[in-house]
């Protein structure tokens, strides 16, 4: 009997499971994760570096000067400035979610995101340091070296430990419960206007490209695919890591979580307005103009994307 009882428990659990996401297992697009795994004694380190200026060369900018979570985790400008005012090559992409892409980066040079925290760290435009001079200026440090060793049991703290509390403050940057993840989940309605943007959105084949759990960022896909874009080498695409011409203009597909949040768009930064991104973008890679009303609409599905804050951001 106490066999049986607990199989159906099982049973039932499996059942008010499948029923919970029935909601969206047929849907292009799947929630985001509500409570985030993720070391949080790490993170908290993490938290405190990516806003020190410590890690820059001149110590005036942080990784949050590039990414500034008052505008998404992007940056407004349509290219960053780092150490003695150097401009970036490319828009700074949101950090936000960005656990969830498949690679890093507009060209994907870097596999996850222990691979990508090192890049502005010894990029000579970016924060300009090398791996010794960041060890010894955290080992300077009487309050980095308590909260070190309080978590690694150290008092020797290597590169890999900055870079590994850095990851762990950006696998807690997941943006849960926007309306669109709460439609998706069975909780509350879109507006009319919501969802016949989203139904454009699929129809259109927006979803093509944009999908899975960040709306995004799970493909490399050529900008320009039926309307040419204005090429320039200046901006680091996929052919700048492959080498090949067909790579050309082919960047790592943008998340669109938080979207209303982030201009200016593109890797470029060209398109300066969410409405503008909309009309470029359905030129360039659907090979149509759309009317007005459909991008109103696409505009108002798209602001359904915005989720709430970080709630290690939140901390004091």
């Amino acid at each position: 009997m106490h066999l049986k009882l607990q199989q159906y428990l099982i049973y039932t659990l499996y059942l008010t499971f499948l029923l919970s996401h029935l909601s969206y297992a047929k849907e292009p697009i799947v929630p985001l994760p509500q409570k985030p795994d993720y070391n949080e004694a790490k993170a908290q380190i993490g938290k405190q570096l990516f806003f020190d200026p410590i890690l820059s060369r001149d110590r005036n900018i942080s990784c949050a000067s590039c990414h500034n979570f008052s505008y998404g985790g992007a940056d407004k400008r349509t290219v960053s400035l780092g150490v003695d005012n150097r401009k970036g090559n490319i828009q700074s992409p949101t950090v936000l979610n960005a656990r969830f892409n498949f690679r890093q980066f507009w060209n994907g040079r870097a596999i996850d995101l222990l691979d990508q925290a090192h890049g502005p760290l010894l990029n000579p435009k970016e924060m300009a340091l090398s791996k010794e001079e960041i060890t010894q200026r955290i080992n300077a440090s009487q309050k980095y070296k308590k909260l070190f060793k309080t978590v690694y049991h150290t008092d020797n703290i290597t590169m890999d430990m900055v870079i590994d509390t850095i990851v762990e403050f950006e696998k807690a940057l997941v943006t849960p419960n926007s309306k669109f993840d709460r439609y998706l989940r069975g909780e509350i309605a879109l507006s009319p206007k919501e969802q016949e943007g989203y139904l454009n959105f699929k129809e259109l084949g927006c979803v093509t490209c944009h999908n899975g759990i960040n709306i995004g960022g799970n493909s490399f896909q050529k900008i320009g695919l039926f309307n040419p874009y204005p090429y320039s080498d200046a901006f680091p695409d996929r052919y700048s890591v492959t080498g090949k011409d067909y790579d050309k203009n082919v960047f790592k597909v943008p998340t669109l979580r938080n979207i209303a949040l982030t201009a200016p768009y593109l890797h470029d930064g060209a398109a300066k307005s969410l409405k503008e991104a909309i009309i470029v973008m359905s030129f360039h890679n659907l090979g149509y103009r759309i009317s007005d009303e459909k991008i109103a609409k696409i505009e108002a599905f798209l602001k359904t994307l915005t989720g709430e804050p970080p709630a290690i951001l939140m901390d004091n």
